[in-house]
């Protein structure tokens, strides 16, 4: 084998290494949303718009290159039809060291006499800055209202770093 076929070898067997070089995440989050104020869409009944937001601590930080996951915060743009809402919307939030990374998220949330039952849904990374520069990854999440007005969720996911 000649020198060239070694270091292409070498160079081939690194790439793959660091493209499917996935860390794999899961943490439990705690949120704390702001009351909504639905806007009717006036096309039929319980139908409504509202952007909530959400303040958001972890009692199981997801942790990422070292770093633990902190606090942050949800801005939520949500469609209520009834019982049942479309949610879309983006999370920014701190790490240990004060980091910050942004996660986009879509999902739905369902309710039962005004009362959020769950929430589940797709996320993934669309920012990160410090240590936390060219993070990507994605994931699921599942939220369940705690009896002190707040939801848990359950976040599950993959990440990499460059």
């Amino acid at each position: 084998m000649n020198i060239k076929t070694v270091l292409i070898s070498l160079f081939a067997v690194a790439f793959a290494t660091g493209v499917l070089a996935q860390n794999k995440i899961s943490g439990t989050q705690q949120c704390k949303a702001t009351p909504p104020t639905p806007v009717a869409i006036g096309d039929r009944p319980n139908h409504a718009l509202a952007i909530v937001t959400a303040q958001c601590t972890w009692s199981k930080p997801i942790e990422m290159a070292g770093l633990q996951a902190k606090d942050g915060v949800d801005t939520v743009a949500t469609e209520i039809s009834g019982d049942v809402a479309s949610d879309r919307g983006y999370y920014v939030g701190t790490v240990s060291n004060g980091d910050k990374f942004t996660v986009k998220f879509s999902g739905t949330s369902r309710s039962k006499d005004g009362k959020p039952v769950s929430s589940e849904g797709t996320w993934h990374f669309t920012d990160g800055a410090g240590k936390l520069k060219g993070l990507k990854g994605k994931g699921t999440f599942k939220g369940t209202p705690s009896a002190d007005g707040t939801m848990s969720y359950q976040i599950e996911g993959e990440y990499s770093l460059p």
